[in-house]
C-alpha cells in the first residue's frame, strides 16, 4: 500500500512538475510581445548614464576644440572626436565618399584680442579756456563683445543712432533719411519694428530687414565706417565680413550714455519707431572710439556630421527619421566660449541615443539619421546645406527631432508639438510613463529669420520639432558669453532627456504608416 501511495505521489509529482513548466511556457507565451519589447527596452533606458553624458559635456567645452567655431580646427577636431564613437559603436557614416562628414563652404572670422569700446567725454581745464578729454572704457563682457565678422583696424567718429538700420521704399520706412553716416559710426537696433505675433502679415513685409547681413550691408552701403549695434552684448558670428568695416556689440549701460544729454530717452525713441512706424534718427554728438584685431578666413570649409542607423524593415529603411542638433559654437572672443548649453548639451544627449540604439535589441524598423550641423551660429548655414544635399530624399524624411539647449534646467519644452500632434505624441507617452518631467510644447508659426535648424526643415515642409530646457535660475546672462559653462550644466536632466528621445524614437520608427501623420 506504502509503495502504491508513493508511487502515485511521485506521479502526482511529475504531473504537477509536468503543468508547471507547461504553465510557466504558457505563460511566457501568453507574454505579448509588446511586454518583451518594453522589457528590452527599459533594460536599455535604464543603462543611459547621466555620468558618461556630463562628461561628453565636459570634453566638448575643454580648452583643445578652442570653443568649437565651424571652419577651424578645433571645430573638425572635436568632429573626429564624435566621429571615433560613433564608429566605435558601429554607427555608419552618411557623409561625403563614405566619411562622417559632409563639406561646404563657410568663410569664419577670428577674434585674436578684446578690443576696445570707448566714449570720449570733453573736460574743462580748471583756470584755462582750452579742454580736455577723457575716455570712458566700456568692459569686456558686461557691455560690449567684439563683433563676430568686424574687419581689422580701429575708427573714432560720432555716433548716428538710425533706429532699425532699414531702408525699405515699399514700406515708406527708411532709418537714413535725414542724416549722413558718411565716415561715422551707427547705434543700430536688432530685429525690426514690427511684432510677429501681434501682427503676422505686416511682420512677413518687413522680415527681410530683419537679417544682420542685411543691416550691416545697408550700414556699409550709406557709407558708414562703423557699428555699435545693441544686441545683447552677445557673442555673434552671424553677419557679413565687409572689408575695412569695424562693429562691436553694445549693452543698454553704452546706450544710455550715448542718448544722455541729447533731449531724448532711448525708451522714448524706440517706443515712438515701433508705435509709429516712423525713423527717429538724429545725429548724437558723442564721439567713440571701436577698435579689434580679427582675422578673416574666405576660404573655410564647414561640416556637417552624418551618421546613421540602416531601418530593419524592407519597405520601411527608406523613410528617415533626423535626430540633429549642432555641434558648432561662438570659438573664441578671444576667451574661450564653451557652449556648455549651446550646444554641447544636445550633442552629449544624441551620443547617449546613438549609444543605446546601437545596444538595443529592438531595432528600428525605418532608418535612423543622425545630423550633428555646423555653422548653425554662422547663420545655421550648415542645415541649410543639409537640406540642399540631403543624403536621404526630403520626401521620404519623416520629420526631424532637434535638440538646442538641453542641459540647463530641469523643465522640458517641444516646439512645435501642436503644429504636429502625431510627432510629438511619442514623447508625451514616454514622458507619462517613464521619466516624469514637466513638458510642455506649443504651436509655432516660424515667421522670423531662422534661428533653429529646425527652422530650415520647416521652411521645407518638413515636420520638426525643437528641445530646448528651462528652469535654470542664475544672476547673470549665460547666453553666448563665456559664462555658458560647465556650472550650467544638470546631468539628470541630459540623462531623461537620451531617455524620453530613445523611447520615442524606436516608437516612431517602428509606428505603423497610418500613425505618422
Amino acid at each position: 500500500m506504502k509503495i502504491f501511495l508513493r508511487k502515485n505521489l511521485v506521479g502526482w509529482l511529475l504531473v504537477i512538475l509536468f503543468l508547471f513548466l507547461n504553465l510557466g511556457h504558457v505563460l511566457l507565451l501568453s507574454q505579448t510581445k509588446s511586454e518583451i519589447d518594453s522589457q528590452k527596452l527599459l533594460s536599455v533606458f535604464h543603462s543611459i548614464s547621466s555620468n558618461r553624458l556630463f562628461d561628453y559635456v565636459r570634453e566638448l567645452t575643454s580648452d583643445k576644440y578652442t570653443g568649437r567655431l565651424t571652419g577651424t580646427p578645433g571645430y573638425n577636431q572635436s568632429a573626429a572626436w564624435v566621429s571615433s564613437l560613433l564608429s566605435s559603436w558601429g554607427v555608419e557614416p552618411a557623409g561625403d565618399n563614405g566619411t562622417f562628414l559632409q563639406a561646404f563652404p563657410n568663410p569664419y572670422t577670428l577674434i585674436l584680442d578684446k578690443g576696445e569700446v570707448s566714449l570720449h567725454l570733453p573736460m574743462a581745464k580748471p583756470g584755462s579756456k582750452g579742454s580736455a578729454e577723457i575716455k570712458k572704457y566700456y568692459r569686456y563682457e558686461d557691455e560690449y563683445f567684439p563683433g563676430g565678422t568686424s574687419a581689422s583696424g580701429e575708427i573714432t567718429a560720432e555716433v548716428i543712432y538710425v533706429g532699425y538700420g532699414i531702408t525699405a521704399p515699399e514700406l515708406g520706412y527708411d532709418d537714413y533719411k535725414g542724416v549722413d553716416v558718411r565716415g561715422k559710426i551707427v547705434l543700430m537696433e536688432n530685429e525690426v519694428p514690427v511684432d510677429p505675433d501681434k501682427d503676422p502679415e505686416l511682420f512677413k513685409k518687413w522680415r527681410p530687414y530683419s537679417f544682420h547681413q542685411y543691416k550691416i550691408q545697408n550700414a556699409a552701403a550709406h557709407g558708414a565706417k562703423g557699428m555699435l549695434y545693441y544686441y545683447g552684448p552677445i557673442c555673434n558670428p552671424n553677419n557679413d565680413y565687409i572689408e575695412g568695416f569695424i562693429y562691436s556689440h553694445v549693452g543698454r549701460e553704452v546706450v544710455d550714455d550715448i542718448f544722455a544729454g541729447t533731449g531724448k530717452t532711448y525708451q522714448e525713441t524706440v517706443e515712438k519707431i515701433r508705435n509709429t512706424l516712423k525713423p527717429q534718427s538724429f545725429a548724437t554728438g558723442k564721439i567713440f572710439t571701436i577698435k579689434n584685431k580679427t582675422e578673416h578666413h574666405p576660404e573655410g570649409i564647414g561640416y556637417n556630421l552624418l551618421a546613421k542607423i540602416t531601418g530593419t524593415d524592407p519597405k520601411l529603411k527608406d523613410q528617415v527619421i533626423v535626430i540633429g542638433g549642432h555641434l558648432d559654437h561662438l570659438g573664441l572672443f578671444p576667451e574661450l566660449m564653451p557652449g556648455a548649453n549651446d550646444n554641447a548639451s544636445a550633442v552629449a544627449v544624441m551620443l547617449g541615443v546613438a549609444e543605446a540604439l546601437m545596444k538595443c535589441e529592438i531595432k528600428p524598423k525605418r532608418t535612423i539619421l543622425f545630423a550633428f550641423f555646423g555653422a548653425e551660429e554662422q547663420g545655421v548655414k550648415g542645415s541649410e546645406y543639409y537640406l540642399d544635399h540631403p543624403v536621404f530624399p526630403l520626401d521620404k524624411t519623416v520629420g526631424l527631432i532637434n535638440m538646442d539647449g538641453v542641459g540647463a534646467g530641469d523643465r522640458i519644452f517641444a516646439l512645435a508639438g501642436k503644429n504636429f500632434p502625431w510627432l510629438f505624441a511619442p514623447f508625451e507617452k514616454a514622458n507619462a510613463s517613464y521619466v516624469h518631467r514637466d513638458l510642455r510644447t506649443n504651436y509655432w508659426a516660424n515667421l522670423t529669420r531662422p534661428r533653429l535648424d529646425a527652422a530650415r526643415f520647416m521652411d521645407r515642409n518638413i515636420p520638426s520639432l525643437s528641445f530646448s530646457v528651462s528652469g535654470l535660475k542664475v544672476p547673470y546672462p549665460t547666453y553666448h558669453n563665456t559664462r555658458d559653462n560647465l556650472d550650467l550644466i544638470n546631468p539628470e536632466i541630459l540623462e531623461d532627456m537620451a531617455r524620453l528621445v530613445f523611447l520615442a524614437v524606436i516608437d516612431l520608427a517602428n509606428a505603423p504608416q497610418e500613425n505618422l501623420k
